[in-house]
């Protein structure tokens, strides 16, 4: 359920290093989040050229329970966008890990990678 090759936050979302863009990672929500949120019907991301700080809110997902923000897992500036959640945003909740991503990043400091968690830990955090 929870990707070996993705690292996670305790806000539920998850990086792909490395993203489509050179020296980015791709940023999504895991599939506990998506389920938590129930039926995603709008999207809200950061613009394109958007400095991020980690920790920080930089969107938000709209669903027919809640609006849930989205927070950035590492500083750095936005490369991409997934446009097609503007059109689409069940995306989110039919393929988290893969069409429904969210935004890229060039993190500021590649190393702060190796602060998040990896799968086991991400799954033993939900249980704790």
């Amino acid at each position: 359920m929870y990707p070996d090759d993705l690292s996670y936050t305790s806000e539920h979302e998850w990086v792909r290093s490395p993203g489509e863009h050179e020296g980015s990672v791709r940023i999504g929500i895991t599939q506990y989040a998506q389920d938590a949120l129930g039926d995603i019907v709008y999207v809200s991301l950061p613009e394109i050229g958007e400095a991020l700080e980690a920790g920080s809110t930089c969107g938000e997902l709209e669903s027919t329970k809640s609006v849930s923000d989205i927070y950035a897992p590492l500083s750095g500036e936005v490369v991409a966008r997934n446009e097609s959640l503007d059109a689409t945003p069940e995306l989110v909740n039919n393929d988290p890990y893969g069409g429904g991503w969210l935004f890229e990043v060039v993190p500021a400091d590649a190393g702060a990678l190796d602060s998040l968690m990896d799968a086991a830990a991400y799954e033993a955090s939900l249980e704790g």
